[in-house]
């Protein structure tokens, strides 16, 4: 299942010892998508950082050793822009509940020159087509964000998913309270969507 897009800028990847510096610079508490990724949440200090930066060059390399898969990051890929190669950001998933096969994305852009460009709906329409091929147990996914980021609940109605649930003033950032925000989408609804997409 793929969709049309007029000109594809992005591709998903595993992370590769070439971008761990990048990766760590991106990350860094002052960068400015920390303001919208989960603000509420506590983030890594400079010196946690660099230790998930180094923990990850370990398992690498390890892995490359033994001429393995990378085993760690399999929730994780990396937004790389399509000509360069260069990190832009990220993609993950997680379970919400694994007993019922219940499983939530998320997508960051690191970079903010790649904001408002489209760059997050073709990586998760990318990821989410990926996961329900991947897990083909999987009948839904879902995307949670809060009500002060306006560009994921945009990029959330983009991508076809439907609000499921609001959770009122559930976040507090900068003082201020925020509604957490739930969307979702069917195996069936994707699929419809595609096809619509490639007809």
């Amino acid at each position: 299942m793929a969709f049309d897009f007029k000109t594809m800028k992005v591709k998903l990847r595993k992370i590769k010892l070439t971008d761990l510096e990048a990766y760590y610079y991106w990350n860094l508490p002052e960068r400015h998508f920390h303001k919208f990724n989960g603000p509420y949440f506590k983030k890594a200090t400079e010196d946690e950082l660099r230790e998930i930066v180094d923990n990850i060059k370990e398992q690498i390399q390890i892995a490359k050793k033994n001429n393995q898969d990378l085993s760690i990051r399999q929730n994780k890929k990396i937004i790389a822009d399509i000509d360069t190669d260069k990190v832009i950001g990220e993609v993950n998933w997680y379970w919400k509940s694994i007993e019922t096969f219940w499983m939530e994305v998320g997508v960051v852009i690191f970079n903010e020159n790649y904001w408002n460009k489209g760059i997050g709906v073709q990586a998760l329409t990318i990821w989410i087509n990926e996961l329900f091929d991947e897990y083909p147990e999987i009948v839904r996914l879902g995307l949670t964000s809060w009500s002060g980021n306006i560009g994921m609940i945009r990029l959330a109605q983009k991508l076809g998913m439907k609000q499921e649930a609001l959770y009122r003033k559930a976040r507090i950032v900068d003082g201020k309270y925020y509604d957490s925000i739930s969307f979702g989408i069917l195996r069936e609804e994707w699929s419809k969507r595609a096809s619509q997409n490639l007809s």
